[in-house]
């Protein structure tokens, strides 16, 4: 945050201005306002359509329901007002000379349809979504709080994979990071009310929205195509998470859940409640205040199966105990049984304050803050065949029998914990004809890792084999399940905490006039953020003093294993009060403690100012919007390097730290174009040109270097052997094109028809690579380290439908096809949802599939290594006792779908879980 003085300080014309909002606002005469919602007054509604006919002046109602337009001749017009799932509204208006006109419009659901069609349930949830999508200037796909609540999604990622061109990433089963069109989460852009959210997680930029509570959630925008008022970064796309405003609904309201989950797998039932709370009240004549808050908490207890190959399969030579020749064939070097207990909780609430004075100046706080805790205790497996002699090996069968195998068993017990909060402070204001936005956003989000306790447990000298497969047949003496085998190796004791934390000042102005007789709009400002990212690794290794300890000191039942046999566990706590009572006597490896703690911990900082200016013209149907927007990037970075020298000519091992700092900096100018062409009502089509960035990773671009130096002595030559894992401060964002056209029919009632079409072009392209011979490292063997690298390409088509039917049945359906270069991480060539659900006054229910197909992750041993496609099944079903009251129950992985990740081939396993079905009932009590 040094930078952040200097900066306000650039900026302090803006902060005059701001400064200024609340003495200097007031309402030009010649407005129309009002505000449209149901029949009841307890719904407003988002993304209506208001057409002034004799002017062609088209405008969006907010997410209040407010609409506003200025400067309007003195006569007599036609207003018209649209929703899909509504019956259009057209009535007679007067505007008169200094004077603002107000007016209320209700709507009511079309002929044929039920009453509360565009108020309540899924339908509800649909037609907000569409709406908003439908008067959109850019490409966008919306989820409304109606709809995340009819699908059984405990996060806002899982909430999105049902989008057309979204897929998620799981851990343990659950949706964790979302993609868009293919790309990797990494180069997304997530806001929260408007604010960048920081990553809790060290090294990364991509959100875990899993940190999200879905009952927190008021809707979710995906933009697939950014005008230039929006960052810059954002490849894939931006994701903005709004959170429940009080004038979201009318009056007071509440909701209370009650949620039991039971996951088959680990035979647990986990609780879950969330709440939320809004009110309006009159602080005097055309001053309104609003409160609204939620809060949600669940506890979910479940595990997971796994079996791995560790360093994947390659070529081995090892020699032949029975003939004595050497034996070359395709094999693993260690694979691993492991077993998962893990309790998860999350904790999320919502504080946001509204004032509105007329609906034309409006201030707002919006605060979210999440906590998420993952506590796991892991028991692994570990073989490992590298040292042991061959005695048996067929390459066509991939079989192989060893004498002289290693095995390790290993425990991990890590409590983690998560937190994002987000405070948005800021306003709306009118001043003369222009209209002001600003706000000043603070985030801050991190993960602390206390007391981590990871323990090694060796044996040797086993006899073992195994088939390759899914999951690999293994076979050993007996001598593997006596635990008296196993001495203790190695304890390594950790306290890691990650943070990153950002400021911001946003200032946007626009200003509506008319050009050559069209309605036009122009809108420039600028937006200054600071941001700043720790990694702290605190770790003690210690390898010795432990007095021949073994394993069954420790012993308890075998875990419940369903993939093959696991043997005898190793009970949790015994090990943590062993550690406790005998840590003053272990002997601590320095030179590990010093590499692990100082190679991986970083301080890394970046400010981002930025500035743009946009053009919006209405031509008849068509809308034109053309601007550039201009960032520039300061980055900064400080870390170690740490090197180990092994030296076995003078016999010297030690390490040398020394610190390293980077300073870097680019800009970037980027321009845009977005037309949207409405043929009728019904039909638009859309065209963007953008151009898009994302800053590389912060574990990429941190100053870090770890180098191991060993000298040794052969033959009375003396050999100086070196390799080196090493940060790239100099790495540049990546670049992208983007071109997106899209064609959508809405049809009657609620429901649409879409199909698009995308391509991106992105230069700077981020790999690991070894670069031990880019003349930078002259003299080692081998240094990792990520490069920008070349160009990839990427062409997709996405189609989707939607449609409520009169009789209560429901159906969407969307498939995203992509064609993309092989280097592209994490990206599916085909991702599809399908969802059928019938809904009615009494009952709602639903029966969704979520598809993605293989995807690449990495190359290992010059072998491409895929994950398997997914196709999760998901049952929800509601009935209501009352208009208040719901009972729900929810099927999760209905078909027990699995994780699995192979190399090259499905018959070589690179990793297998297993997560379990779960099962949800629970009701709902509202006051809307």
């Amino acid at each position: 945050m040094k930078n952040l003085l200097p900066s306000l300080f650039k900026l302090s014309p803006v902060a005059l201005v701001c400064a200024g909002l609340t003495v200097a606002s007031h309402v030009q005469a010649n407005t129309l306002t009002g505000q449209v919602s149901a029949e009841s007054q307890k719904t407003h509604f988002q993304g209506a359509k208001i057409v002034i006919k004799e002017l062609n002046r088209t405008l969006v109602s907010e997410r209040d329901g407010r609409f506003k337009i200025s400067k309007i001749p003195a006569g007599n017009y036609t207003m018209e007002v649209s929703y899909l799932g509504a019956e259009t509204i057209t009535q007679s208006i007067t505007i008169t000379d200094n004077h603002t006109t107000d007016v209320k419009i209700e709507l009511a659901a079309k002929a044929g349809l039920m009453d509360d069609i565009i108020v309540v349930g899924q339908r509800a949830g649909q037609a907000g979504a569409l709406n908003r999508q439908k008067n959109a200037l850019s490409i966008k796909s919306v989820v409304s709080a109606d709809s995340i609540g009819q699908l059984p999604d405990q996060n806002a990622a899982e909430a999105l994979q049902r989008l057309p061109g979204v897929s998620i990433l799981r851990d343990q089963g659950e949706g964790r990071f979302v993609g868009i069109r293919g790309i990797d989460p990494n180069l997304n852009n997530v806001t929260i009310n408007g604010t960048s959210v920081p990553s809790p997680e060290a090294g990364v930029r991509s959100v875990a929205m899993d940190v999200i509570p879905s009952e927190l959630v008021q809707s979710l925008e995906v933009s697939k195509t950014v005008t230039p008022d929006m960052d810059a970064s954002a490849v894939g796309g931006s994701i903005e998470v709004q959170s429940l405003s009080a004038f979201d609904r009318d009056g007071q309201s509440y909701s209370v859940t009650l949620q039991a989950s039971h996951n088959e797998q680990v035979s647990e039932t986990s609780p879950k409640i969330s709440a939320s709370f809004t009110d309006t009240f009159e602080l005097r004549k055309d001053t309104e205040f609003g409160i609204a808050t939620a809060v949600s908490w669940f506890e979910r207890k479940f595990g997971s199966h796994n079996m791995e190959t560790d360093g994947g399969w390659m070529e081995l030579e090892l020699d032949d105990v029975n003939t004595g020749e050497e034996v070359s064939f395709f094999g693993a070097e260690e694979i691993e049984q492991r077993h998962y207990l893990i309790t998860r909780e999350r904790l999320g609430a919502a504080l946001n304050f509204d004032i509105h004075h007329k609906g034309f100046k409006k201030y707002y706080l919006r605060t979210l803050y999440s906590e998420f805790s993952d506590d796991e205790y892991r028991q692994r497996n570990e073989y490992k065949f590298d040292k042991g002699d061959v005695f048996g090996a067929e390459t066509s069968a991939t079989k192989a029998y060893f004498s002289g195998a290693d095995v390790d068993r290993d425990t991990k017990d890590r409590y983690e914990e998560q937190s994002i909060l987000s405070a948005v402070l800021g306003g709306e204001n009118y001043i003369q004809d222009w209209f002001i936005e600003y706000n000043v956003s603070y985030s801050k989000s991190d993960e602390k890792e206390p007391n981590r306790l990871d323990a090694d447990f060796a044996g040797e000298g086993f006899a073992m084999g195994y088939i390759a497969g899914e999951t690999p047949t293994l076979g050993a003496d007996d001598r593997v399940n006596d635990l008296s085998q196993f001495e203790l190796d190695e304890i390594v004791w950790e306290n890691n905490l990650s943070e990153d934390e950002t400021t911001s000042f946003k200032l946007d102005l626009t200003k509506d006039f008319t050009m050559s007789g069209y309605n036009a709009q122009f809108k420039f400002g600028g937006k200054y953020s600071d941001r700043e990212k720790i990694n702290r690794i605190d770790a003690t290794l210690y390898d010795g003093g432990f007095n021949d300890t073994v394993a069954q000191n420790f012993a308890t039942h075998s875990p419940d294993y369903e993939i093959g046999h696991f043997g005898p566990g190793l009970d949790r706590n015994a090990i943590r009060k062993f550690f406790a009572s005998q840590q003053a006597n272990f002997e601590v490896n320095q030179l590990e403690t010093d590499i692990e703690s100082k190679g991986r911990s970083y301080d890394s900082e970046e400010q981002v100012s930025a500035l743009y200016g946009m053009l919006t013209v209405d031509i008849e149907n068509l809308n034109v919007i053309a601007g550039f927007r201009y960032e520039d990037t300061d980055y900064s970075t400080s870390g170690h390097r740490v090197e180990l020298i092994k030296d076995d000519v003078n016999d010297v091992e030690r390490v040398d730290i020394s610190a390293w700092q980077v300073e870097d900096s680019y800009d970037h100018l980027l321009p845009n174009l977005t037309l949207r062409y409405a043929h009728n009502d019904s039909l638009i089509t859309r065209f963007a040109f953008t151009q898009t960035i994302a800053r590389p990773s912060f574990g990429d671009a941190a100053a870090y270097q770890v180098i191991e130096t060993e000298t040794s002595e052969d033959d009375g030559v003396i050999e100086v052997e070196r390799k080196a894992e090493v940060g790239n401060p100099a790495l540049s964002p990546y670049e992208s094109t983007n071109y997106d056209f899209s064609i959508e029919y809405y049809q009657g009632a609620i429901g649409v028809l879409s199909a698009g079409l995308f391509h991106k072009s992105i230069d700077n392209f981020i790999a690991e690579a070894e670069v031990q011979d880019n003349g930078e490292w002259d003299g080692y063997k081998e240094v990792k380290q990520s490069v920008n690298g070349g160009e990839a390409e990427l062409t997709g088509v996405e189609l989707a439908y939607s449609k409520n039917f009169k009789s209560g049945l429901m159906l969407s359906a969307n498939a995203t096809f992509i064609d993309a270069d092989d280097n592209l991480p994490n990206q599916s060539d085909n991702i599809g949802n399908l969802m059928v659900g019938y809904e009615d006054d009494t009952i709602s229910a639903r029966l969704s599939a979520s598809y993605k197909s293989k995807s690449f992750i990495q190359t290992e041993n010059d072998q491409r290594v895929y994950q398997d496609d997914h196709l999760q099944l998901d049952f929800s079903a509601k009935y209501y006792l009352n208009e208040q009251t719901q009972v729900f129950f929810n099927a999760v992985n209905l078909t027990d779908e699995l994780l699995y990740i192979y190399q090259g081939n499905k018959r070589y396993n690179y990793q297998y879980e297993t997560y379990g079905r779960s099962f949800e009932l629970g009701f709902t009590i509202t006051s809307f």
